[in-house]
């Protein structure tokens, strides 16, 4: 099975790319009718001697689209007058360079640690760098309503095939640390705009979180000569009680420390670091149980539950790829029908996380959701402490 891919530039320069269905007929490419408008001068990097963390500074993103009605919005197919950011009358899945990147659209490498350059405070130019890297919009569907819930099988596999794509591109590229693909969904996690879709993110760094993760990761395979990840799932498979879906490749659970309300991580069973390492099987699968998953969130309340999606993968030059696993964190703030999870004193000053629920009372909840599709997935059935069900 192999997703077919076009190509083409938009007026101003930057890069799309159409993902076709398996079964699509790849229809002619159209050529953005818009004027070239002149793209954005790239952000910029600020090290922070503090806590050793670049941070990204970009004005330009302040006259972004937000929230615009279906009939202004950018990521639905162009029809005659009306031109919008894909430049196609109907399309299944398309990749392009955001126009309001946080990162890029040049592409270098910057240093790991600049601090030992300064010399003094005044020394401001040894502590900035150009903002490099790159940052895509990833669209599921031609259509403005619904979520990747929404979306069968076939185009789910499409969106898949679009990311592994995209990580093994852009993780070839010079300067490329550390490629993240993400979905935010919904206004209160920030979206600004509603149609159906994701983001990748190319770091000329390896972001805070990662090197936390990874040094555990490392630190871990050393002491014990085993993966990480490899001993958290089967500690998670053992137990079964916060396990919420099993397939033949793929576990979904809620973590024994989760910190959100609503939080699950799904693994791989097989240890590979990146996206594009998924073979035919795991791909296929992975449609379906994240896709399941998605839409067991969504019946824990009557609106749909906003949330953040992030693929954990291994940073491009890391350390030890023996201690590096794949795996997907989707978390939410909702913690009530009509109640966020803010980030106060504790969280947000001291990254020290309050739990509202407990794991095993939200992936009981998660089982227990009446699935809302024919071929929906059997959720996992809780263990005893021996493992047996």
């Amino acid at each position: 099975m192999s997703t077919q891919i076009s190509r083409n530039t938009l007026a101003d320069g930057r890069e799309i790319l159409f993902f076709h269905d398996t079964d699509s007929p790849v229809a002619p490419l159209a050529e953005d009718q818009r004027s070239a408008e002149p793209r954005p001068s790239g952000g910029q990097l600020r090290f922070d001697l503090l806590t050793g963390e670049w941070v990204a500074v970009a004005t330009h993103r302040q006259s972004r689209t937000h929230l615009p009605v279906a009939a202004e919005c950018p990521l639905c197919p162009s029809a005659p007058g009306r031109p919008t950011e894909i430049p196609a009358a109907d399309y299944e899945v398309v990749v392009f360079e955001n126009r309001f990147p946080s990162l890029g659209p040049g592409i270098g490498a910057v240093s790991a640690d600049p601090s030992h350059n300064f010399a003094e405070v005044a020394a401001e130019s040894a502590l900035t760098a150009p903002a490099y890297g790159r940052c895509e919009v990833v669209v599921f569907s031609s259509e403005h309503n619904g979520s990747f819930a929404d979306l069968d099988t076939a185009r789910a596999r499409t969106v898949i095939d679009a990311w592994a794509n995209r990580t093994r591109e852009l993780a070839s590229c010079a300067g490329i640390e550390q490629v993240f693909v993400f979905e935010n969904r919904g206004e209160e996690i920030g979206v600004t705009i509603n149609h159906p879709h994701g983001q990748i993110y190319a770091y000329p760094y390896v972001t805070p979180h990662t090197k936390v993760t990874s040094a555990r990761a490392v630190q871990h395979r050393r002491e014990t000569g085993r993966a990480l990840m490899a001993d958290i799932l089967a500690f998670e498979r053992r137990s079964g009680e916060r396990m919420v879906l099993e397939s033949a490749h793929f576990s979904a659970f809620v973590p024994y420390a989760a910190r959100w309300p609503v939080e699950v991580h799904i693994v791989p069973h097989r240890q590979v670091l990146s996206i594009d390492e998924l073979d035919e099987a795991e791909r296929e699968d992975l449609a379906r149980i994240y896709s399941e998953t998605l839409r067991r969130i969504d019946g824990l309340y009557s609106t749909p539950t906003p949330y953040i999606a992030a693929w954990h993968q291994a940073p491009v030059n890391c350390e030890d790829r023996a201690a590096e696993w794949l795996h997907l964190e989707i978390t939410s703030p909702r913690r009530a029908e009509n109640k966020l999870k803010f980030l106060a004193g504790s969280e947000a000053a001291m990254g020290a996380f309050v739990g509202d629920v407990s794991a095993e009372e939200t992936a009981a909840r998660l089982r227990n959701v009446q699935p809302r599709s024919a071929d929906s997935m059997p959720a996992a059935e809780p263990t005893n402490e021996d493992g047996h069900r």
